[in-house]
């Protein structure tokens, strides 16, 4: 996101096979097509922090930089001589960005850390799936985004301060902090949610529902307008009506009777059907997108939402566009994802190191 707003990013990979997400997941070409995604707007300088080289090379570069990110496990950076200590003392308004597992401090702080640990963790995995199966995970990496939207959070809110400190963030805490009331509800009423398939506990109407094509529509109808609303264009006056509903208290106490109601009535009629009746109503609703969808709506593409770039490898590839808009100073794709190692001569001369540094570097295999 910093990148893609403007700032000029370095990512510091190890020489030889670079950041394993280059071959996560679907590949083209050799190289994974989400890297071509999550690197886009980066420069690649090749580095092995293990050698007194290499540490010198970052330390050179955290003196002329706003931001240093790192996501080692907590410790990492000082065996390496690159802790907080060493890079403030050259760059005393830095901002250190840290994201880890479990945090800079704790008893779990030495833990290795996944994302996929870190939404059990926080509970997410626990909420997440229907009652009568196992905790389900989402079929992408979302702690690990979470984790990342808090750590852009902190650094520019760290910047504004115009003070050098450090950004502390773990992935746990990152995801738990999306967890509405879990622990009020617990402390306050001894309530544990748990898995509840498609419906959203408390808060009714929203839910899937049936259709006679075999599809789906979500409805949310939730807010007390939108309830009465939703009811009149389903034809169930009887329920609109009835003072027990009134409000989102009383509708979550009776959400299988009103899930039912709204079952019946899209069950007799086909999606576009549905949809285009909640749209009359001015009631939220939509069907569930696949990538194919999403390619293919004008919507994303009115917005900008799906860009046509030429990829690093060389060929045409669609991406997400950029979030969130901005009207005076826009976000951009400037560039492809970086080759391994593509901008090491050009980064290290920028900052001083000769033709003949570079390449003792490059013979001792530094980078």
């Amino acid at each position: 996101m910093l990148a893609d707003f403007g700032a000029e990013l370095i990512k510091i990979e190890p020489p030889g096979e670079g950041d394993p997400l280059r071959k996560w997941r679907r590949m083209r070409n050799g190289v994974s097509l989400w890297w071509q995604v999550q690197s886009r707007n980066k420069r690649s300088v090749t580095c092995d922090l293990r050698r007194p080289e290499g540490q010198a090379i970052v330390r050179r570069l955290a003196a002329r930089s706003h931001i240093v990110i790192e996501n080692f496990r907590a410790g990492a950076l000082e065996k390496w001589n690159l802790g907080w200590d060493e890079l403030s003392r050259e760059n005393p308004k830095l901002v250190l960005v840290r994201i880890s597992g479990y945090g800079q401090t704790g008893p779990y702080r030495g833990r290795p850390g996944f994302a996929a640990v870190a939404e059990a963790m926080a509970g997410f995995r626990y909420i997440t799936g229907f009652p009568d199966l196992p905790p389900v995970r989402p079929n992408l990496s979302i702690g690990d985004t979470i984790a990342s939207l808090h750590a852009v959070i902190g650094a520019l809110m760290a910047l504004h301060t115009g003070k050098g400190q450090i950004v502390d963030v773990a992935l746990y805490e990152a995801m738990f902090n999306c967890m509405e009331s879990l622990v009020a509800d617990y402390d306050g009423d001894g309530y544990v949610r748990e898995r509840s398939g498609s419906t959203l506990p408390g808060i009714a109407p929203s839910n899937l529902y049936p259709c006679k094509d075999g599809a789906y529509v979500l409805i949310a109808g939730n807010a007390d307008s939108l309830y009465r609303r939703l009811m009149s264009a389903i034809g169930r006056e009887d329920l609109r009506d009835d003072p027990a509903l009134a409000r989102n208290d009383g509708r979550a106490a009776q959400m299988e009777r009103i899930d039912a109601a709204i079952s019946d009535w899209t069950a007799k009629r086909s999606q576009e059907e549905v949809l285009l009746q909640m749209e009359k109503a001015e009631v939220p609703a939509g069907r569930i997108y696949s990538a194919a969808d999403i390619a293919s709506d004008p919507h994303y593409a009115a917005r900008g939402m799906i860009e046509q770039v030429v990829a690093g490898d060389g060929e045409p590839l669609k991406v997400p566009g950029i979030v969130p808009k901005l009207s005076a100073t826009p976000g951009a794709i400037r560039s492809p994802a970086p080759k391994l190692g593509e901008h090491t001569d050009e980064v290290l001369q920028e900052i001083g190191y000769s033709g003949e540094a570079i390449a003792e570097l490059r013979r001792n295999q530094t980078i």
